[in-house]
């Protein structure tokens, strides 16, 4: 390997706020290795909703501000710490990573968030669907795993996650319902697996709708990243014993529930996040190599929406949460 530099070019945001805080810089200082952890050199990082969460202070940033987005990237090791263990990983070793810090050329990653990459897989294809992967992987095997036959309505199904989760359902057996917010996402969620979809513009009322194709049953179960606007209609369509889980939050925080509207039809509700799926070393290795495999054998198809450059951040974050992605958005480094 080359030797390394002292600054490197990166996406910072210094405070909370709109995405006109993200800072380009090309003399970030390159970080340090702790005990335990690779440098990574990054050729693509993911655009996730939950970076903009961090950025608006949704969520609680844990290592505080100044901060650099993203939670995961493809690259190639470039360094290795000489403490703590890594795991054997190796210098020039390809990987795709899950933790803090990808909007930049070089982040330094804890060696058991990291997965190597497969022969045969790319970067971009390996980022693409590593963490939404992971998401939709987890969503269907243990959230509710959902059996053949069953009746699942997905929410945003023509987004990253979304579109995972209607293959995966499509080979589990499920009949899937999905939400999106254009006659051409629909037909796109339509191409990746659903088995119907409705245009939640053109059709307000479309708890009606999913209530019609289940036979005034509702479904067994809801996958719902949305969040405010989907959530009350969310509720009403599902069956009695069905289950709700709630994962994103795309049009703003859920409203406060109270539990009692749970009781009715015995509706279990879980807000479900990844990360408390893949906090050991086995989780993640379960997953992460799952999802990679899937992918390599072409049982998962990523569709990258688009790979902006870094310095483009603001504008990947902007239609992201303007809903003029389908797919996944990524950044180039």
């Amino acid at each position: 390997m080359p030797s390394l530099p002292s600054t490197m070019k990166a996406v910072v945001l210094p405070e909370i706020g709109p995405s006109s805080k993200l800072q380009y810089t090309d003399s970030q200082p390159l970080p340090t290795l702790k005990p335990g952890q690779l440098l990574v050199k990054n050729a693509y990082a993911g655009i996730n909703y939950i970076d903009t969460y961090f950025r608006s202070g949704l969520y609680p940033s844990a290592v505080g501000y100044p901060m650099i987005l993203g939670q995961e990237a493809a690259g190639i090791v470039a360094d290795v710490s000489s403490e703590g263990d890594t795991l054997g990983f190796k210098t020039g070793d390809r990987v795709v990573w899950i933790a803090q810090g990808g909007y930049a050329e070089y982040t330094a990653v804890p060696a058991h968030r990291t997965i190597k990459i497969p022969e045969g897989l790319s970067d971009d294809q390996a980022v693409g669907g590593f963490l939404m992967g992971m998401t939709a992987l987890s969503l269907v095997r243990e959230s509710y795993p959902v059996q053949k036959g069953d009746k699942v309505l997905v929410h945003a199904a023509a987004g990253g996650v979304g579109l995972l989760l209607c293959q995966l359902l499509r080979d589990i057996g499920a009949y899937t319902i999905g939400t999106a917010g254009s006659p051409e996402k629909c037909k796109l969620a339509e191409q990746y697996g659903a088995n119907v979809t409705i245009d939640y513009n053109a059709n307000t009322n479309w708890v009606e709708k999913v209530k019609e194709l289940t036979d005034g049953n509702g479904v067994d179960v809801v996958y719902d990243s949305v969040g405010k606007t989907t959530f009350d209609g969310s509720l009403d369509s599902i069956k009695r014993k069905g289950k709700f889980v709630q994962f994103g939050s795309a049009s703003g925080p859920p409203p406060p529930l109270n539990i009692a509207r749970l009781s009715p039809k015995n509706i279990s509700l879980m807000r479900m996040t990844v990360m408390s799926y893949i906090v050991t070393r086995e989780e993640i290795e379960y997953y992460g190599n799952a999802v990679l495999n899937l992918i390599k054998d072409g049982k998962l198809k990523i569709n990258v929406h688009k790979a902006y450059d870094l310095k483009d951040a603001k504008q990947a974050q902007d239609d992201l949460e303007g809903r003029k992605t389908t797919g996944k958005s990524l950044l180039k480094l």
